[in-house]
């Protein structure tokens, strides 16, 4: 049997989405902490590309991209299947998660590393983007239906994540009179098994993604002059 490790980083929620994949399918693996101020040389060699976390190492097989790792582990690795049987609910599954991954995690994630005007305009965009995922997801309990799955994976950052983002960086999006499925959805999955014995601790989140903002805005507000 191949070994399997997973290179990810605290508290990366993308490196959560492939931990929550590899543990609902049974795998066995070795965890490797990235330092991604100091990159490893195994990291770099198995992700020169980008060179991001995670990776993950399938015997001497490296795959890089979180959710493509999620894919890669669903066709890997039969058992507890993420993804639907039928072709066009796969298709929705992904088509609902590449939504999420392109217009409400890229938003708030500029939304997070910004400030003023521009912060307040990122907020916006990613306002409208979790109303359309709001509207998707009234009368759900999951995306799939009864249990979680590969879209709930992918968008599962947004219930522990995205407090500790507002907390941080000053501003307030998610409210249950503006995203009563979405907050619905959010406590379904938290409530989870799985997903609650694995979430990182908020009180060690803070400080950290704190000091990953203030080095951000430093470096730009350096480079701008200011």
């Amino acid at each position: 049997m191949s070994t399997v490790k997973l290179f990810a980083t605290f508290p990366s929620p993308f490196s959560y989405r492939v931990q929550w994949a590899l543990k609902h399918k049974g795998i066995d693996y070795e965890y490797v902490e990235e330092d991604l101020q100091n990159k490893s040389s195994l990291l770099l060699k198995y992700n020169p590309i980008y060179k991001k976390i995670p990776v993950l190492l399938h015997g001497e097989k490296p795959v890089a991209e979180s959710v493509i790792i999620l894919e890669y582990i669903e066709e890997a690795w039969q058992a507890n299947p993420l993804l639907p049987e039928d072709s066009h609910e796969r298709a929705v599954a992904r088509f609902w998660a590449k939504f999420a991954e392109e217009k409400c995690n890229a938003s708030i994630i500029k939304a997070f590393y910004s400030e003023g005007m521009e912060q307040e305009k990122n907020l916006e965009a990613s306002r409208e983007s979790l109303k359309i995922l709001d509207a998707h997801l009234e009368g759900k309990k999951f995306f799939g239906g009864e249990r979680i799955g590969y879209t709930d994976l992918v968008v599962g950052w947004i219930p522990h994540w995205l407090p500790v983002e507002e907390e941080v960086a000053g501003f307030k999006l998610l409210d249950l009179q503006s995203f009563p499925s979405l907050c619905s959805w959010c406590e379904n999955f938290l409530q989870d098994e799985l997903i609650k014995n694995n979430l990182p601790a908020r009180e060690k989140m803070i400080p950290a993604f704190r000091a990953v903002r203030e080095r951000f805005l430093t470096t730009v507000t350096t480079q701008r002059g200011d």
